[in-house]
């Protein structure tokens, strides 16, 4: 399954041209949609954007539905990497392909573990089970926003994505900040007469690296460590004989649960005040990232701890669909088979023990729901 999927390009739309033939998750979903008709599943639709759709294919109990359990990786991915990107290759041991582990693993994991069980001789009696294909999860996150405002509940929910098979209850937020500095243009052969906008911003982001990063190690998430920041565009000027009167950078700050954006603006301004420079910092995020922790002890959740042989509950420190879902009142956690290190790279892999083990995991955990 795995080789299919990566052999239907799914690139999230933001990352192509307009009417790129490899863009969109339709042809991915239509796929799943057929295999998991096949395997006796009921399939719809909802529909996020024209020509985007999330998928949904349930697995009904043999009586009346108690409990309900989600199991929700996402279509899409980043753009194409090395050559062949969409040609699934094994070398040993490993399946080579955009999308191999970020996360069209955790789809043929997921999708295929549902099936096993709807095919066993006996599937649960009061749980339902529905897999979701999740769109647009790699800019927006617009298909789980989608799911979380139709009023959709679950008892848990299973975020597919890349955890080497270990169930993550807690993730970092995801802040993009970008801060301005603003100076006066002047001739190049006379610089005294101009305040340079770039010769401001190399302050700003000295601080920001030095003593507002440094600071951030004070305080620590039992899980997530503490949070970070990171420098990672900066544009000013426009010829280098001109003084520059504007800069910009954009900054990613990491939150741990309990921050907020208004607290974070709080910080960097007041971090920022020292150097007499004026500075606009504006929110670049299309849709709030937020943070996400989900109580370890419940009772869904130490059940899929038991199945993956896990004894405690691990974080991470990238964003994923899990936070939108935790915040519509679903209980969520992280797990999937591949490595996060291996994803967004230009040869994306995972290991084919990884998406094995992940399968048996999740069937024996389906296996024993009620």
């Amino acid at each position: 399954m795995l080789r299919d999927l990566i052999a239907l390009p799914s690139v999230n739309p933001a990352f192509l041209p307009t009417g790129d033939a490899r863009a969109g998750e339709q042809r991915v979903a239509e796929f799943l949609a057929a295999t998991a008709a096949r395997g006796g599943l009921t399939v719809e639709f909802q529909e996020v954007a024209p020509g985007r759709a999330n998928l949904l294919a349930r697995l009904l109990p043999a009586g009346p539905v108690r409990q309900r359990v989600l199991l929700a990786p996402h279509l899409d991915t980043i753009g194409p990497g090395g050559p062949g990107s969409f040609q699934p290759v094994v070398r040993a041991g490993r399946l080579h392909g955009r999308g191999a582990c970020d996360t069209k693993g955790s789809v043929a994991a997921m999708l295929t573990a549902v099936l096993t069980v709807a095919a066993a001789a006996r599937r649960p009696r009061e749980t339902e089970i529905v897999f979701a294909g999740l769109v647009d999860e790699e800019q927006a996150q617009a298909g789980s926003r989608a799911l979380a405002r139709s009023g959709f509940k679950a008892d848990l929910a299973i975020v597919g994505e890349p955890t080497r098979g270990a169930v993550v209850t807690a993730h970092k937020g995801s802040l993009w900040l970008r801060i301005e500095t603003r100076g006066k243009a002047a001739h190049g052969s006379k610089p005294e007469l101009g305040v340079n906008a770039i010769l401001r911003m190399a302050r700003v982001v000295e601080v920001i690296e030095g003593e507002y990063a440094a600071g951030l190690k004070g305080q620590r998430h039992p899980l997530l460590g503490h949070a970070t920041v990171n420098v990672g565009l900066i544009a000013g000027g426009t010829q280098p004989n001109v003084v520059p009167d504007q800069c910009w950078v954009e900054i990613d700050r990491r939150t741990l649960p309990g921050e907020t954006e208004a607290g974070v603006r709080r910080e960097i301004t007041a971090c920022l005040r020292p150097l007499g420079v004026k500075t606009v910092i504006d929110e670049t995020k299309l849709a709030p990232c937020e943070p996400m922790a989900t109580d370890a002890g419940q009772p869904l959740v130490r059940a899929l701890m038991r199945c993956a042989g896990q004894r405690g509950p691990l974080g991470a420190d990238f964003f994923c669909d899990a936070a939108v879902l935790s915040a519509a009142g679903i209980p969520s956690v992280v797990f999937g088979p591949g490595d996060i290190a291996q994803a967004h790279t230009a040869e994306e892999w995972i290991s084919l023990a990884s998406l094995e083990r992940a399968t048996r995991v999740l069937v024996r955990f389906l296996s024993e729901l009620p």
